[in-house]
């Protein structure tokens, strides 16, 4: 691809703007150069990176819903301490917790 201009930084931000994590504000117009160079030379699919966010699910076929609730704090405290002596995630622990209490 071309060499796309960097727009400066704005101080102030307008609701409707869209903001890059390094700060930099996408306007149209460089939205739209983008789109041009992306057209003349489109990326080719096999050199792209498949990005995987976040953790790998628990079930089959991607599927791994989330359980959240609320506990007191000294509870909260404790089940860290718990599965920090164990070696484990405070979700692998939940999750045991659980089992065992669906499974009585």
């Amino acid at each position: 691809m071309g060499k796309v201009e960097k727009p400066r930084k704005k101080v102030r931000r307008e609701e409707d703007e869209f903001v890059t994590r390094s700060g930099m504000v996408l306007t149209e117009e460089i939205a739209e150069q983008w789109a041009e160079e992306i057209e003349k030379n489109p990326p080719d699919p096999a050199m792209l990176e498949r990005r995987y966010v976040g953790r790998p699910s628990l079930g089959p076929n991607g599927l791994s819903p989330r359980v959240s609730f609320r506990v007191p704090p000294e509870l909260h405290k404790a089940a860290w301490a718990r599965a920090d002596k164990e070696g484990k995630s405070l979700s692998e622990l939940a999750r045991e917790a659980f089992n065992r209490y669906m499974d009585s």
